[in-house]
């Protein structure tokens, strides 16, 4: 006789191994890292937040590096256009990256910031197309606070902050079109790596499983950015990532 039981959590690992990769995809197919899609895949699944954080900065370090490698290939990559926010942005995220918040804390933080992000991704799926700008630079103290401020809130919840600095600096336009999805990109892989090590404390309890979900995140994310960049509409991808997030978030909200 079969025993199910045992058989159940080997299924639901493959389950929550598929909607990481899937999440990577999604979530580089328009651009960011994806640290808000973990989360929300892995408090579905009810992991403890001592494990969610640690491992949603790493998965974030990973697909946030490949999407800046590629945008630095492809010559969108700008260094002043960028820096401003890094400045700030990585002590406080090393320092949101220590702080520990309680179960019953984390989850309604995190579940609103879900929340926002959903609202986020949904104007922006409906928003029309913005006229491109003429390459600019943004101006350098109100990008210092931005940046420091995000910084914070993505250390905190281990968020890499990107799906928040993004509505800022085009709602603001002091980066254009082209080069925003590369700052964003570097700036997720920047605030994710500095969290990460502030966060050493929880190290030790990033799962097992992590080596895998490392490798499918990566193959999900190239094949998001291929398939993303070349082949399919962007506003069905962000109107989807914004239902998967509307759902997490009320999860989350109502536990």
């Amino acid at each position: 006789m079969i025993d199910r039981s045992a058989a159940r959590p080997d299924t639901q690992r493959a389950v929550l191994t598929l909607a990481l990769a899937l999440v990577a995809a999604l979530y580089a197919s328009v651009g960011q890292a994806g640290g808000t899609g973990y989360l929300a895949v892995m408090g579905i699944a009810g992991i403890d937040p001592a494990v969610m954080k640690p491992t949603a900065l790493a998965l974030n370090v990973l697909v946030a590096a490949i999407a800046t490698f590629h945008f630095w290939r492809a010559g969108r990559f700008s260094w002043r256009s960028f820096y401003p926010f890094g400045v700030l942005g990585f002590p406080f995220s090393l320092i949101g990256g220590a702080i520990n918040l309680p179960a019953h804390v984390y989850y309604p933080v995190v579940g609103a910031l879900l929340l926002a992000a959903s609202g986020q991704m949904m104007r922006a799926a409906l928003a029309g197309a913005m006229p491109e700008l003429a390459p600019r630079n943004p101006p350098f103290v109100p990008a210092l606070l931005v940046g420091a401020c995000i910084g914070l809130l993505s250390g905190i919840t281990g968020t890499g902050g990107g799906i928040f600095l993004a509505p800022v600096i085009l709602m603001t336009r002091w980066v254009e079109m082209r080069r925003a999805v590369a700052v964003t990109a570097a700036y997720n892989l920047l605030n994710s790596a500095a969290a990460l090590a502030g966060s050493y404390a929880t190290l030790n309890r990033l799962p097992a499983a992590l080596p895998l979900w490392l490798l499918v995140t990566a193959i999900g994310a190239t094949a998001g950015a291929i398939v993303g960049s070349r082949h399919v509409p962007e506003r069905p991808m962000r109107l989807l990532l914004a239902l998967i997030l509307l759902a997490a978030a009320l999860k989350m909200l109502l536990a």
